[in-house]
């Protein structure tokens, strides 16, 4: 029996050994991982100027899992929901953003494009004009798309048959989107 708990007891003491089992030599898998330091936002702001506008989506989701729905990742939510073409939620995402923030420009901005898309030209020019505010008239780029909806809105009365004006949403810088017609 003694030479049984002998042996057991030597097996025990030689896995302690920091010798046999060396684990910062990188053959064994890391350990558990900390907080992810990669913003979703940025990751997903890369995909949408890619085109991967799923992908941009999930990035966004995992953004909203991190920080919240804040007014950064609901506008994002409604920008990549646009691109994908689900208008009703982007501009409830969209909604929610410009309540939660209502001085966001580039919140407004984006319910705006999503009204256009919607055929909604005259509560979309509303909503340029409250974003053209809110930037204090700063970006030229909200200006062209007041400009756009206030030109669409006065020239309703005649659509032109051979109109093929079609509108994207183009990120800019750090979450500002601009309103582009192919003409």
């Amino acid at each position: 029996m003694r030479v049984i708990l002998l042996i057991v007891s030597l097996i025990a003491l030689a896995a302690c050994d920091t010798g046999g089992l060396n684990r910062g030599d990188g053959v064994y898998a890391p350990g558990v991982a900390g907080e992810s330091d990669i913003d979703g936002l940025i990751v997903g702001h890369r995909l949408m100027e890619a085109g991967e506008f799923e992908l941009a989506l999930r990035a966004y989701m995992r953004a909203a899992g991190q920080q919240g729905l804040n007014v950064d990742t609901l506008s994002a939510l409604g920008s990549a929901n646009l691109k994908l073409g689900r208008l009703g939620q982007a501009e409830e995402l969209l909604r929610r953003a410009t309540k939660e923030d209502e001085t966001f420009a580039a919140a407004w901005n984006n319910l705006g494009v999503v009204l256009m898309e919607r055929g909604e030209v005259y509560e979309a020019a509303e909503v340029f004009r409250i974003a053209y505010a809110t930037d204090n008239g700063n970006s030229d780029m909200i200006r062209d798309n007041l400009r756009l909806a206030l030109a669409k809105r006065d020239n309703s009365a005649y659509v032109d048959p051979n109109d093929n004006e079609t509108f994207q949403l183009v990120r800019r810088g750090t979450g500002d989107f601009l309103l582009l017609s192919d003409i």
